[in-house]
C-alpha cells in the first residue's frame, strides 16, 4: 500500500519514487498548480500538482477535500527555494504526484477542522463525541505518540536495566472495604455474588512476591467508582512495580533513575539525582500540604507561640481551642490590594472555599512599622510585632496573610493562597521541573463520619519498627514523589508478617472474623515464607499530562470519559434488556421521579 511514511521524507530521498496513504490535511488551488498536505501519525508532506508535469493526477487533485483518504504515488523533488518551509521536517522537499487514488471521501460535513494548521477552539463535548477526528488532530496525535514514548521508556528501563518481568493480574476480584468505590460486576454462574473490578493490583502484587516473582511490573489498568476531577477517571492507567528484599533506600534509587531514564529519553532532559526530601510533617509545616510545588519559595511560618496571648481574640483563641496560627510572608506585597483579601475579594474567596472563615492581613511598612485592622494593630505588644517580624524575615513591602484555627483548614486555605499568589505574581517558571519525595505519612487518619481510624495509604503499608507500640501514632514507610506539586506516584514498604497485619486489621476496626473473611487468603500467604518487599505505583495518566503540558488527562487518554463518568462518543452507560438482568437475579430499584 506504501512505501513511506509521510514525514519520514528528507532531501536525501530526492528523486525516489514513493508511494504514501493518509489524510488530505489541506488542498490549495493556485493558480492552476494544486497542492496537497497529506498526513498520516508521522506528520505531513507537500504533495503538488499540476496539468503539465503530472497530467494524469491533475484531474483527480481537483476533487479532493478536506480528510479525504488517499493513496498518491509520485517523485519526491526539492522545493523551491522561496517555498522552504523550516517549520515541517518536511520542509524541503515535495511529492509531484503521478498518480492520486482516492480511497474513501468524507460523505458528511466535518464537526470541527482537523488541520494541523487549523488553530480553531474546539468545545471539549464536541471534541469527545467525534474523538476519532480530535485524534487525527496534531496536539492529540502528539500527546498519543508521547504517552507511547513513556511507556516504552519504562518498559525498556524496567526489563533490559533492571531485570522486572510483566506480570497480568485479574480483573476480575473481589470487593476490598478500604479505599474508594468498587465498580461492580454480577456473577451469572453465582448468582448472588459479585466481582469487583480493581481499584489496584495491590493484593495480588504482593502475593506475588510471596510466590517468589521478585520484581514485578505491570501497566495496569484501574477503576474507582469517585467524583472526577480533571486529572480523575473512573478508568485509568498505572504503571504498578513491585519488589523483593530490597530497603526504602534503595527503592527511591531505583525508582528516581526509572524517572531520570524517562526524562532523559522522552524529552531529552537531565534531571539532578538525588531527589530532595521531606517529611510529611516538614511539608506540612512549611507548605501546608503533602504535594508541595517547590518551584518558588513563599513558605508558611506557625506563629502560635508568638500570639497565642494577645489580645486579638482570633488569634488566642484558635490556639485555646487546639487550632494554630500561621502566616503566609508575600514580599512585595504591596502588589495585592486590601479589596483583594476583603469579602467578595479573589483571595477572600479562595480561603473561604478551603474552609477559612476570612483572611486577617498585616502590611509591614518603613521602620518595622505595621498597617493593619485596628482590632489587630491595638492588642499587639511591642515585643509580639517584634518577633513576629523576625520570625517570618519580613522587611518593609512585606505582605503578612493570616491563617488562624484548626490546623487542617489552617493548611489548606493557605497552601490554596500560596498558590494561587504564587502565579499570579509571575514567581512560578513554567519550564522549570521539580522533583522531590515525601516520606513518613502517618499510618492512620481520623473517619470523622465513620468515627474511627482509617489508613491513609492503605492497611497494608508497614509501619516504622520503633513505632510497633502504639500504631494509632505510628509513621507509615510510604514515599510520594511530587512533580511540581502534583503526586505522579506513591508506595510504601509492605507489612509482611501476619502479626502486624492483623495488628494493623484491628487497629482499623476491623475484628478477626472480617479481617479473615476479606484477606485471608492474603493472612495464610503471609504464613509461608513472605519476604520483606515494597513498590511503588505510578498514576501513568497524570504523568503523561504534566510532561505533554496539558491540564487535563482527558487530553493524553484517547477515549475518556466526561466529570460526569460518560463517554459521549458510545453513549456508555445504557441501559440493558430486562432479560440481561433477570440472568442475572438483578432487579433495578432507580426512580428517575
Amino acid at each position: 500500500m506504501r512505501t513511506h511514511y509521510c514525514a519520514t521524507l528528507r532531501a536525501t530521498d530526492l528523486e525516489q519514487t514513493v508511494t504514501l496513504c493518509g489524510w488530505v490535511d489541506r488542498r490549495r488551488d493556485h493558480g492552476g498548480v494544486i497542492f496537497i498536505d497529506l498526513r498520516d501519525r508521522s506528520g505531513v508532506v507537500q504533495i503538488v500538482s499540476d496539468p503539465e508535469r503530472t497530467p494524469d493526477s491533475y484531474s483527480d487533485a481537483e476533487k479532493l477535500r478536506n480528510e479525504y483518504v488517499v493513496r498518491i504515488t509520485g517523485r519526491v523533488s526539492a522545493r523551491p527555494t522561496d517555498s522552504l518551509n523550516p517549520k515541517l521536517p518536511t520542509g524541503e522537499i515535495e511529492i509531484y504526484a503521478d498518480c492520486i487514488e482516492l480511497l474513501n471521501a468524507v460523505h458528511q460535513q466535518l464537526p470541527f477542522q482537523v488541520a494541523s494548521s487549523d488553530s480553531e477552539t474546539v468545545r471539549e463535548d464536541l471534541r469527545l463525541k467525534y474523538r476519532y477526528l480530535d485524534l487525527r488532530r496534531d496536539r492529540m496525535a502528539r500527546n498519543l505518540q508521547l504517552r507511547h514514548a513513556v511507556v516504552k521508556a519504562m518498559r525498556r528501563f524496567l526489563e533490559d536495566q533492571e531485570q522486572f518481568i510483566e506480570v497480568e493480574t485479574p480483573i476480575l476480584t473481589r470487593s476490598t472495604p478500604e479505599g474508594a468505590r468498587d465498580y461492580l460486576v454480577p456473577s451469572r454462574v453465582n448468582p448472588g455474588e459479585w466481582y469487583a473490578l480493581p481499584q489496584s493490583p495491590q493484593l495480588f502484587k504482593q502475593l506475588l512476591m510471596v510466590a517468589g516473582c521478585d520484581r514485578y511490573y505491570q501497566i495496569a489498568r484501574c477503576f474507582r467508582d469517585e467524583d472526577l476531577r480533571a486529572d480523575r477517571q473512573p478508568e485509568f492507567t498505572q504503571l504498578d512495580m513491585e519488589m523483593s528484599f530490597m530497603s526504602q533506600e534503595e527503592i527511591l534509587a531505583l525508582n528516581e533513575a526509572l524517572i531520570c531514564h524517562i526524562f532523559k529519553t522522552v524529552k531529552g532532559v537531565d534531571l539532578p539525582r538525588p531527589f530532595p526530601r521531606l517529611t510529611y510533617a516538614e511539608a506540612m509545616d512549611r507548605y501546608g500540604c503533602d504535594r508541595p510545588d517547590t518551584r518558588f519559595g513563599l513558605e508558611l511560618v506557625e506563629v502560635s507561640d508568638i500570639l497565642k496571648d494577645c489580645g486579638f481574640k482570633v488569634f488566642s483563641s484558635a490556639v485555646k481551642s487546639g487550632g494554630m496560627i500561621k502566616v503566609l510572608p508575600i514580599p512585595g506585597g504591596d502588589q495585592i490590594s486590601n479589596m483583594r483579601i476583603k469579602p467578595g475579594g479573589d483571595l477572600f474567596t479562595e480561603a473561604t472555599i478551603a474552609g477559612a472563615k476570612g483572611i486577617a492581613y498585616i502590611r509591614v511598612r518603613e521602620g518595622g512599622e505595621i498597617d493593619t485592622i485596628g482590632a489587630i494593630k491595638d492588642n499587639l505588644t511591642p515585643e509580639q510585632k517584634a518577633a513576629l517580624l523576625a520570625k517570618t524575615g519580613a522587611e518593609p513591602g512585606t505582605l503578612l496573610l493570616f491563617g488562624a484555627g484548626d490546623t487542617a483548614t489552617v493548611n489548606k486555605s493557605l497552601d490554596r493562597l500560596r498558590q494561587v499568589v504564587g502565579a499570579q505574581l509571575g514567581m512560578i517558571d513554567p519550564d522549570q521541573v521539580n522533583l522531590l519525595w515525601v516520606t513518613d505519612f502517618p499510618m492512620f487518619e481520623y473517619n470523622a463520619d465513620e468515627k474511627r481510624l482509617e489508613a491513609l495509604h492503605h492497611p497494608f503499608t508497614a509501619p516504622h519498627p520503633e513505632d510497633l507500640a502504639d500504631l494509632t501514632t505510628a509513621r507509615a514507610q510510604a514515599y510520594d514523589v511530587i512533580y511540581n506539586g502534583i503526586e505522579i506516584g506513591g508506595g510504601s514498604l509492605r507489612i509482611y508478617q501476619r502479626e502486624v497485619q492483623e495488628k494493623v486489621f484491628s487497629t482499623i476496626g476491623l475484628s478477626d472474623e472480617e479481617a479473615r473473611e476479606k484477606f485471608g487468603f492474603l493472612l495464610n500467604a503471609f504464613d509461608y515464607g513472605t519476604p520483606p518487599h515494597g513498590g511503588i505505583a505510578y498514576g501513568l495518566d497524570r504523568l503523561v499530562m504534566l510532561l505533554a503540558g496539558e491540564d487535563s488527562i482527558r487530553d493524553v487518554i484517547a477515549f475518556p470519559k466526561t466529570q460526569q463518568a460518560r463517554s459521549l462518543l458510545t453513549d456508555a452507560p445504557a441501559g440493558v434488556a430486562d432479560s440481561q438482568l433477570k440472568e442475572l437475579y438483578i432487579a433495578s430499584t432507580y426512580d428517575p421521579e
